[in-house]
């Protein structure tokens, strides 16, 4: 006992307490690291589960001038279900295999992408209310649709009503071959379409 205090330079009271007291910091770090590991493992289905649910394709879904939720243009058919877990049925393939469209088996309704040699060129938006990441929709005004996205929208006489065309152009020089358009009866919207030129400015589809 006297080698020991003299070893440490303290009395064996002292070195006896002093052990205890490493050995509880040794058992508290072992515990805390314990309820941090089970912690992150209570976290981690939670966190999946999250990111699954927001790649599925819904009404919640935005539209960006290059798609819709995880769907993106320059996508393939099988890619785009992946992406949007869900199947897609297809219209107007057998008259024309270059150009037709797919719609969700279900839900979202409404909603139909372009396919233009193989791959993702558009999305159209015919009802509902699915918005654009800015929040435009089926239903605003002109004005808001100008609001939104000021000094980039490029308005154009629509070819078969009395409405426009208004044509959002990003600044970006990255996004330059994308668009956003909106169709309008000349007060407010009715339908809208994003994808890459020139097919986001067909009129007609792939008709």
């Amino acid at each position: 006992m006297n080698l020991t205090g003299k070893f440490y330079g303290i009395g064996a009271k002292e070195y006896v307490a002093s052990v205890r007291s490493n050995k509880n910091i040794a058992m508290y770090s072992r515990s805390k690291i314990l309820t941090l590991l089970i912690g992150g493992l209570a976290l981690f289905p939670l966190n999946t589960v999250s990111v699954n649910a927001q790649s599925k394709l819904t009404n919640q879904s935005k539209v960006f001038i290059n798609g819709i939720g995880s769907v993106q243009v320059g996508m393939t058919v099988a890619q785009a279900s992946r992406a949007a877990g869900t199947r897609f049925v297809s219209e107007g393939y057998d008259s024309n295999p270059q150009c037709y469209y797919i719609e969700p088996q279900g839900s979202p309704k409404d909603v139909a992408f372009m396919v233009s040699n193989g791959r993702i060129a558009r999305v159209d938006i015919f009802k509902g209310s699915i918005s654009t990441a800015k929040g435009a929709k089926i239903g605003d005004t002109e004005a808001r649709i100008k609001s939104l996205y000021p000094g980039q929208i490029r308005v154009s006489k629509h070819k078969y009503t009395n409405g426009h065309y208004l044509t959002f152009v990003p600044r970006d020089a990255s996004d330059k071959n994308y668009r956003l358009v909106f169709e309008t009866d000349g007060k407010r919207v009715t339908q809208f379409r994003s994808g890459k030129l020139p097919e986001v400015e067909f009129i007609e589809g792939c008709s």
